[in-house]
């Protein structure tokens, strides 16, 4: 073990492992919390430190009531349980989901105490190491990927279902493809339809002009991009 063994049911072990699932927890909750979102240091904090808790639990149960102990059964409950606070994290506004980032977040903050609760330290630390730079980094990545992609995500708000034809139609002259389309009841035009579609754009085309070719017709209540 590159930073020690702690596996072992000591004080010494405990200590560290309660200690490190708090600095880690606290980690990831300070990075959330930053960023303003639903699960802040505290909450983290705490759902690492509880796992942390289980898998003591469990170990201590093997060392002093051998045979009672599953050290899988009470695990496998954090990991699913630990869902259900993650759901209140997601918000649908519109037609975007958000606080599912945070809600993963949360999970993987519970497998980091689980971890260090059984004395793995280097794996959560490494984890956690791994998740801070892929909350950073990966947003970036997928920006530039955005920049550069061909399809466009789009939710248009019609009057009525048969308008969509018009729609299609000014689609086409300026050369756009529709690669999938998908039609609901709309919120934002009462008696309207809301068409969620995927367009392929073969030339460079930014979203004003794919705005614009959309407001075309009079009876495009909004139009909304992903």
């Amino acid at each position: 073990m590159a930073l020690g063994y702690f596996a072992t049911w000591n004080m010494r072990n405990l200590l560290i492992r309660i200690v490190a699932s708090a600095v880690l927890g606290g980690i990831i909750g300070l990075d959330r919390g930053m960023k303003h979102r639903g699960a802040g240091t505290k909450t983290i904090t705490v759902v690492c430190l509880g796992a942390t808790l289980v898998m003591l639990t469990e170990q201590y149960i093997q060392a002093y009531l051998p045979g009672l102990a599953n050290m899988n059964r009470m695990a496998a409950q954090v990991i699913s349980g630990v869902g259900f606070i993650g759901v209140g994290t997601i918000i649908i506004s519109r037609h975007r989901v958000r606080g599912l980032t945070t809600a993963a977040t949360l999970w993987a903050s519970a497998c980091v105490g689980l971890a260090v609760g059984i004395g793995f330290v280097e794996g959560g630390a490494l984890i956690t190491a791994m998740m801070l730079l892929s909350l950073h980094v990966l947003p970036y990545v997928e920006r530039f990927a955005a920049r550069h992609s061909r399809y466009c995500n789009v939710f248009v708000d019609l009057e009525e279902s048969r308008d969509l034809h018009g729609v299609i139609h000014n689609l086409k002259e300026a050369g756009i493809v529709i690669d999938s389309m998908d039609l609901s009841e709309s919120k934002e035009a009462g008696e309207g339809v809301s068409v969620h579609m995927v367009l392929y754009v073969k030339k460079a085309v930014g979203r004003e002009e794919i705005y614009d070719i959309f407001m075309k017709s009079d009876k495009v209540v909004a139009v909304d991009f992903l």
